[in-house]
């Protein structure tokens, strides 16, 4: 066999083999396409689109952490830690009646180790204008600094609720289920309406609850007026008895001025006066007595997203021991 004869037979022998190889080569599979978050800025700031929907979901809370003082304000001690974690969820997206909106806000409180709570602060849903879940009522919905008392127990409830808004004119009517206390009925629920309007520097609202198991109803009206470099605020409350939504007296009226001083620190003066403060024998009617709170709240904005507030005030009713209570705040939001 000649040099030619064994180069060629070589030269076919290698072919074989790579065509062999070829044959069993493994090819990699394509990366499948990584659907990136996206901003959603059609509701504000802070939405992302949750990937492979068109729904629009935002995350905030905050964390907060209170030195509390007050006679007995925790058993027999006057001073208090108490801090709390709070997460918000909310959704948003487009449909043909409008846009859809869930809530829920969950909500941790602990005084310490062995004393805390975990609960549902809110979980809703809203479209239309109708909102129903569990939400907190238009009695939430009190003046700017610590002083005044414009709500009487729980204001988170089961609700459902309608409100319309036009421009500075905003109505509404719920229906609420709250929590029972001692000598309720069964069967407690609520009917609240509320009407609000909005003229240059001055904004108004007019607010009724009826409770069905005491048969009583409360009314409260709150006036806020831009004056100076501050919101002077004027709140009055009447009810016709000890009901769900207020019983603290038979009529109270307050005011508050929020001085804003720069875009740090803001000064909240005020002071609140309150008419026939004891409760007959049944705890349905008022009898007599009065009471006025008067204090501060000062708020300090130490940082971005980081504040603070001081709350003092003082309480003095007939027959009964004056008191100073109030709190020092810090919180961080998110």
């Amino acid at each position: 066999m000649n040099i030619r004869t064994i180069l060629f037979a070589s030269v076919a022998a290698l072919a074989a083999a790579s065509g062999a190889r070829a044959a069993d080569a493994i090819v990699a599979a394509e990366p499948e396409p990584v659907e990136y978050v996206r901003v959603c800025d059609a509701y504000g700031t802070g939405y992302f689109y949750i990937p492979g929907t068109e729904t629009c979901l935002s995350i905030g809370g905050y964390i907060r952490t209170e030195v509390r003082f007050g006679q007995q304000i925790s058993g027999d001690s006057d001073v208090d830690f108490w801090t709390r974690g709070q997460v918000t969820f909310q959704t948003k997206n487009d449909t043909e009646y409008g846009t859809l909106t869930g809530v829920i806000t969950l909500r941790y409180n602990a005084d310490d180790a062995s004393d805390q709570e975990a609960l549902l602060d809110e979980g809703y849903l809203d479209i239309a204008g109708f909102r129903a879940g569990k939400l907190y009522s238009w009695w939430d919905d009190d003046m700017s600094g610590e002083t005044d008392t414009l709500a009487s127990n729980e204001t988170t409830h089961n609700s459902i609720r309608y409100q319309y808004e036009n421009g500075a004119f905003a109505a509404g009517i719920s229906v609420e289920v709250y929590a029972t206390k001692p000598g309720d009925g069964p069967n407690n629920f609520g009917v609240a309406g509320q009407v609000s309007y909005k003229a240059g520097a001055i904004s108004a609202y007019l607010l009724a609850g009826y409770d069905t198991d005491t048969s009583e109803v409360a009314v409260r009206g709150i006036v806020y007026a831009d004056i100076g470099p501050g919101t002077l605020g004027i709140a009055g409350v009447w009810a016709s008895g000890a009901n769900y939504y207020y019983e603290e007296s038979e009529w109270t009226i307050a005011a508050e001025y929020a001085l804003k001083i720069n875009d740090k620190w803001s000064v909240t003066p005020g002071f609140q006066y309150f008419e026939n403060i004891a409760l007959e024998a049944d705890g349905n009617g008022f009898t007599g007595g009065s009471a006025y709170t008067t204090g501060v709240t000062i708020d300090y904005q130490i940082v971005e997203d980081l504040r603070s507030k001081l709350s003092v005030q003082y309480h003095d009713e007939d027959e009964g021991d004056d008191e100073v209570f109030g709190f020092l705040r810090f919180q961080r939001d998110f």
